[in-house]
């Protein structure tokens, strides 16, 4: 692991976003620490998780229904959705970029966020937040583009370390719902963790009984961390 000591701080409990009528707590590395890529992967296979500045990972006092959950990409082939999903995107450009337009990005995920999460406030992000979103810890970032032609359908901010990649941000045209442009995302960035023969696509926290992530155990196999163990979901975890 790290070769200074790691500041750990836990937060005060706050409403939880996911469960009713229950409360959260998360763990954050010392944002002000420079984690290399190894030592930030390593955190990812204990159940980390990054957003912006701040690694965390939920550890809440009467809680374990938070499950990181990541695919094993050699061993993953698509279902039939996700074929046909291939198919109805084969028209679809997908390009990393070093250089994006980052304007034209904040455009497209003020529009994501006004429809996915109306009324939160989150559809005003500014360009400087937006910014801070890819701001890297010392990891490296691939910024895949989704392009019909010039114009830009969707945005896959992931995070590269030597033990996988993590799907830390997806946004899109939400006006498009029957290219499944969410869907189509993870399954190019598993396809990028092939191709970089690395071992893992990490997708962050799943809940049982959520139907917001009820869409994380459809890409078989996939493996939750549950009880300090990887372990497999069924596809039909979720109920």
């Amino acid at each position: 692991m790290q070769s200074s000591p790691i500041n750990w701080y836990l937060t005060a409990p706050q409403t939880c976003p996911y469960l009713e009528d229950r409360e959260m707590q998360t763990v954050l590395v010392d944002p002000a620490l420079s984690l290399e890529d190894r030592h930030y992967g390593d955190l990812l296979a204990r159940g980390f998780r990054r957003s912006g500045q701040f690694v965390y990972r939920h550890q809440c006092p009467r809680c374990n229904a938070c499950v990181p959950v990541r695919i094993p990409v050699h061993a993953f082939r698509p279902n039939r959705a996700q074929r046909r999903c291939l198919r109805r995107n084969a028209d679809l450009d997908a390009c990393i970029v070093t250089q994006p337009d980052l304007d034209e990005h904040v455009q497209l995920l003020r529009r994501y966020l006004a429809s996915r999460h109306p009324g939160g406030g989150m559809e005003h992000t500014t360009r400087t937040d937006y910014a801070g979103m890819l701001s890297d810890r010392n990891c490296g970032v691939l910024l895949i583009e989704f392009r019909r032609g010039p114009v830009l359908l969707a945005v896959a901010v992931t995070d590269h370390t030597p033990q996988g990649l993590s799907a830390m941000y997806t946004f899109f045209d939400h006006d498009l719902p029957e290219r499944s442009l969410g869907t189509f995302a993870i399954l190019q960035q598993i396809e990028e963790a092939r191709h970089r023969d690395l071992p893992h696509l990490y997708l962050g926290y799943w809940i049982p009984g959520s139907g917001k992530m009820g869409y994380k155990t459809r890409f078989q196999p996939v493996e939750g961390l549950i009880g300090g163990r990887w372990q497999r979901l069924g596809a039909g975890a979720n109920g």
